[in-house]
């Protein structure tokens, strides 16, 4: 068998590989951009941007930290491993949209070059200035478009500076929106900050986005233990593998309800090329990553490249596209599986312990 053929479609668009270099701060200068093609990125998000200067503001008092398996600081190289997390807070572009638009266009010139996609990303703060916006990144010729209404930090920014969608009915009126004031595909990308996941997803869909991405990072907090004060002063937007799991139920449950026809873009949570293949084995069609190129830098998704080649070497597939969906559309729900008796195995059958009977708080052990 030849080399695996790692592009991959999202509706009309074509990736050379799922690998997309998320919106963030790998993204923000025309040089970042530049390194994630480089990299090898199937596509690239631009930072963010809005007209709110609460947003742009918000960027002067970033601050970041990356995180190890216990909660520690540990340092920005790879040394960190698959385990850490990045804690932060940050805010929106800090240019004009004309300026940024002119930043894009020489970039997007450089991605055709380099056959890699370009997208532009907007987070809402006004609807009727988001429309406005999205009309202008066409017309300057850009070739996709994000909405971004899942930022994290949307319950802890200024009013009126980022906006963070629970509401499906809101989700349908940006959606179709902006649908409304532009031709080129659409992605909406979705808070996981809510137990109403599909509904959104379901309201995105029908006022038109041509692709949902899920989901968007949570917002934690967490206490340093010498200090007895919160790390980065204050909450902040979690990244990290810890992730991967929730992402992925949400990923798979989209599939189940909306089909094979709805494509999915996944995010929060994937650190590695077998990640990449666990979130298209999930359902989705190509994925993003920030958090693992924040703290190894883009050489990250060259890597995450390399291994999702050499994981459909080791299967014997000729194509990434064959891994889209396959877990999820053979998962179960708990009463199948139970009429099934697929899978099942007792507690004892596992450890080859039973519950102890001598005890009245809860442990297990040998005896009887």
């Amino acid at each position: 068998m030849g080399e695996p053929d790692l592009s991959v479609s999202i509706g009309s668009l074509r990736l050379k590989n799922p690998v997309i270099c998320a919106s963030g701060e790998p993204t923000m200068t025309a040089g970042g951009m530049r390194a994630a093609i480089d990299a090898g990125a199937g596509a690239v998000i631009a930072k963010s941007t809005n007209e709110s200067e609460a947003a742009a503001r918000q960027l002067e008092v970033a601050d970041y930290v990356l995180l190890d398996e216990r909660w520690q600081p540990t340092a920005w190289d790879e040394s960190a491993g698959p385990g850490a997390s990045l804690l932060c807070r940050s805010g929106l572009v800090q240019v004009s949209l004309d300026e940024w638009l002119d930043t894009l266009v020489a970039v997007d010139r450089y991605a055709r070059s380099a056959e890699c996609l370009l997208a532009a990303s907007l987070i809402v703060a006004d609807l009727d200035a988001t429309a406005s916006m999205a009309r202008k990144i066409e017309q300057a010729g850009l070739r996709w478009l994000e909405i971004n209404i899942s930022a994290p930090h949307g319950d802890e920014a200024a009013a009126g500076a980022i906006t963070l969608e629970r509401d499906a009915a809101r989700v349908g009126e940006i959606t179709r929106r902006v649908r409304e004031a532009v031709s080129i595909p659409l992605s909406i990308k979705l808070t996981g900050q809510t137990d109403n996941v599909l509904a959104l997803v379901g309201a995105a869909r029908a006022a038109g986005a041509d692709a949902v991405i899920l989901t968007g990072r949570f917002l934690g907090f967490v206490p340093d233990l010498e200090t007895r004060r919160p790390v980065l002063g204050t909450f902040g937007a979690m990244g990290g593998g810890w992730a991967l799991p929730l992402t992925l139920r949400w990923i798979a449950k989209a599939r189940q309800r909306f089909g094979a026809e709805l494509p999915l873009i996944g995010t929060n949570g994937a650190r590695s090329g077998e990640d990449v293949a666990r979130f298209m084995l999930a359902g989705a069609r190509a994925v993003q990553l920030c958090s693992v190129v924040m703290s190894e830098g883009y050489a990250a998704l060259s890597r995450c490249e390399r291994e999702l080649r050499e994981y459909l070497r080791r299967q014997g597939l000729a194509s990434a596209e064959r891994l889209i969906g396959e877990a999820a559309d053979a998962a179960l729900t708990y009463a199948d599986a139970q009429r099934s008796g697929s899978g099942g195995r007792r507690w004892e059958a596992v450890t080859g312990q039973r519950p102890s009977r001598r005890r009245t708080r809860t442990r297990y052990s040998d005896e009887l």
